[in-house]
């Protein structure tokens, strides 16, 4: 199979990419690097061209209200570029709890880029994964204050990226779900003690202070990022991949 994987040479895109050709497929990245723009559009119908599957995995540059517009845009390109080429299956990346998180606009975004693929004409797949173990360092710099770092007690599952893409290259190498499959670790933290479990092994002096306010995961109501029960669990552990 051809597989078009646009974001294909990020932090997921290319794992994905690596996956399906060792399997045998033929898989292309494309970024903006490569002349493919999901925003103007140039580049996307070459890209697709003999593509059976296309694997959307482009983000938005910014998490602020500029990123609804970017989601729908380069959907709506994606989806009108794939159907005049005849591709099969269309697979997207999103995020466990996309949908009940309305105070954050990114996740509003990311819901919105859910809704326009499930309502066009191409069969689709949805991986919604938790949040990936790459990100803790991004995700404490936020919030650092010289050696404090004020995190939430928000609930997570972290995974780590090359599971959430083995799981991606799958998907997109099957036939269309068109529905939803979840994938998480296998463990639960809360954000402020996965901070202090990061701090304590790479011996970083920092001390985490737990603060209901502190960075975007505080408009996170409950548990709303945890995997429920039909979820797909990954099998890296977040001690193992500090490792």
């Amino acid at each position: 199979m051809k597989f078009a994987v646009i974001g294909g040479t990020g932090l997921i895109g290319s794992k994905v990419v690596e996956k399906l050709n060792a399997g045998g497929h033929e898989a292309v990245p494309h970024s903006l690097s490569s002349g493919v723009d999901v925003i103007s559009g140039q580049g996307l119908e070459e890209a697709l061209s003999g593509a059976d599957v296309v694997v959307n995995l482009t983000n938005s540059p910014t998490f602020d209200d500029a990123s609804p517009d970017f989601f729908r845009t380069s959907m709506e390109n994606l989806l009108a570029a794939a159907q005049k080429a005849g591709v099969r299956h269309a697979v997207i990346l999103s995020i466990v709890g996309v949908d009940q998180v309305p105070d954050l606009v990114y996740y509003r975004a990311k819901a919105l880029q859910e809704e326009l693929l499930t309502a066009g004409p191409i069969p689709y797949s949805i991986v919604r994964a938790t949040q990936f173990m790459e990100f803790m360092d991004a995700t404490m710099s936020w919030t650092t204050e010289g050696d404090t770092v004020r995190l939430p007690a928000t609930p997570i599952q972290p995974i780590a990226a090359q599971d959430v893409a083995d799981t991606v290259a799958e998907v997109a190498a099957g036939s269309p779900l068109n529905g939803i499959l979840n994938v998480a670790g296998p463990e639960v933290f809360t954000l402020d003690e996965l901070g202090r479990v990061t701090l304590a092994a790479r011996s970083d002096d920092r001390t985490v202070v737990t603060d209901a306010a502190a960075g975007m995961f505080a408009a996170v109501p409950g548990d709303v990022l945890i995997a429920g029960p039909d979820a797909r669990l990954a099998t890296t552990r977040y001690r193992d991949w500090l490792s």
